[in-house]
């Protein structure tokens, strides 16, 4: 296949904020990648490489200057493997740095003046074209012909997009090789996220069972980091919420688990720091505390247990087995409350310093994602994860800084609508950070405003959400504040318009 192919690909995908069509068009070219062309091309109409990062900034981008070859000749397979040989380069010094100019200058002098603008917004991590993984994963199961819940499952059991998209693609019987794929102790696998609550009675009401059992259970919402563990004998591996290895910063974690009762077991849970009274710090000293031995981790599930996987086990069952593995680690929670109990919990968590409480269905599986609403996140007040999509220069006080942030939400076609903005809840710490790491992210600015990659999320506050003409997304916030930036959290797991509208008063 000509590399041209996924090019012209990408630019109907990003020309278009149809789902449908971004769907159909991805699909048709990975209906047409050959058997080692699905893997590359599905990374690339993600945003990503297979290689992960190369090491190649925008300063050594920006200064080549090569010119476009006329008529596309690359081939899928010819810029992979210079990719291959870009990533192998790492590594500072001039021999080095020349060495990788020299590839890069053959490679784009290769490719049209189109390929050539792929090739460097996507080595400078800018490629964000709507393709989020949803949208991949409907775009594989229609090029391949099966159910999207085969994919779906495959994805979060071997939590690899490329990998799930060639055994769909290339497999003798796609669907039984899909239904295969299993649980892998020692290979992370997609979280379980979950929804906003209206309410703790809303979702009482919601998740409780017919015949009057409630049928839930009421944990407390830690504001810390989420974690998951993998242990096979004396070895103990952790992963962030995003799939980033950190077992050498929590080697606390390590240590506890390597103590537990098992053999192997999958654990998804939350760390965080503490403060001297045992109550939790605030998220950021969380995120900061990996690394310094000071973080305590807390469980809420069990997804594998001594050679049993428990994904398609009921949470009871999951919850049952996780309580005779981590005992005191497991988290506080009350089962099958009374709405007094329930209200007693929130009101203890909170008391506890924790941000809320999570209502969950008992007899809910493990589904990755926030793929409808059997886990459900209850606050004191509305907040939202949203996407940076612009900031504006302060004035004032705050002249200098970036100050007015502009929030996007996801829409249905993958692609962020702005739906708001606020200076709100920043202290000068807030202020300095924005302004010294949003121009990383800068794609272009005028005077008043520099435009980011939509990529960092914010956790805002709000007292509600209301219909306006006034942003693209028909809805404006109320009284929207920053609490924190998420730096666990990719901008494919921000809340969607969806999310946003549903919150307006009926």
């Amino acid at each position: 296949m000509l590399f041209a192919v996924v090019v012209e690909a990408s630019s109907q995908v990003g020309a278009t904020r149809s789902r449908k069509a971004k769907t159909a068009a991805l699909a048709a070219v990975l209906a047409e990648a050959g058997p080692d062309e699905v893997r590359p091309v599905t990374a690339w109409l993600a945003g990503d490489m297979l290689q992960g990062r190369t090491g190649i900034g925008w300063r050594t981008l920006s200064g080549l200057s090569v010119e476009p070859a006329v008529e596309p000749s690359l081939s899928v397979v010819d810029v992979d493997a210079a990719l291959d040989r870009l990533a192998a380069l790492a590594g500072s010094g001039a021999g080095v740095g020349a060495r990788r100019t020299a590839e890069l200058e053959a490679l784009l002098g290769a490719a049209t003046a189109d390929e050539g603008r792929f090739l460097v917004r996507l080595l400078g991590g800018e490629l964000r074209q709507g393709a989020l993984e949803g949208l991949m994963l409907e775009a594989v199961a229609s090029a391949a012909d099966v159910p999207g819940d085969a994919v779906r499952r495959a994805f979060m059991l071997s939590g690899r997009l490329p990998e799930t998209a060639t055994v769909a693609l290339t497999g003798d019987d796609p669907v039984a090789e899909l239904g295969a794929i299993g649980l892998e102790v020692m290979r992370p696998l997609r979280p379980m996220l979950a929804s906003p609550g209206d309410s703790l009675e809303a979702a009482l009401a919601e998740l409780g069972a017919p015949d009057g059992d409630p049928g839930v259970v009421v944990e407390h919402k830690l504001d810390g980091a989420r974690i998951q563990v993998h242990r096979s004998g004396d070895e103990v591996r952790v992963w962030s919420r995003t799939l980033h290895e950190i077992t050498s910063s929590v080697p606390e974690i390590v240590a506890l688990v390597s103590e537990l009762p098992v053999e192997t077991v999958v654990l998804d849970g939350e760390t965080l720091a503490v403060a001297e009274d045992g109550r939790p710090r605030p998220f950021q000293e969380s995120m900061k505390g990996l690394g310094n031995g000071a973080m305590r981790p807390w469980f809420f599930d069990c997804l594998h247990r001594d050679g049993t996987d428990l994904v398609d086990e009921p949470l009871e069952t999951r919850r049952r087995e996780l309580a005779e593995v981590v005992g005191d680690r497991l988290i506080p929670g009350v089962v099958r409350p009374t709405p007094e109990q329930a209200a007693d919990a929130v009101a203890e968590a909170l008391a506890a310093g924790q941000e809320g409480s999570m209502v969950k269905a008992l007899d809910s599986t493990y589904t990755a994602g926030r793929r409808g609403r059997s886990w459900q996140k209850v606050k004191p007040a509305h907040t939202l994860d949203l996407v940076v999509l612009a900031c504006e220069w302060g004035s004032g006080r705050r002249r200098g800084w970036l100050s007015n942030i502009h929030l996007g939400a996801r829409g249905a076609d993958g692609e962020f609508v702005m739906i708001g903005k606020t200076f709100k809840g920043m202290t000068d710490e807030t202020l300095r950070w924005q302004t010294e790491t949003f121009p990383q992210y800068e794609t272009h600015r005028d005077s008043y405003t520099v435009y980011l990659r939509p990529e960092i999320v914010v956790e805002i506050e709000l007292d509600g959400v209301q219909t306006s003409t006034r942003y693209p997304g028909g809805v404006a916030l109320r009284f929207a504040r920053v609490v924190r930036y998420r730096d666990d959290k990719p901008a494919a797991e921000a809340d969607t318009l969806e999310t946003v509208k549903g919150l307006r008063p009926m």
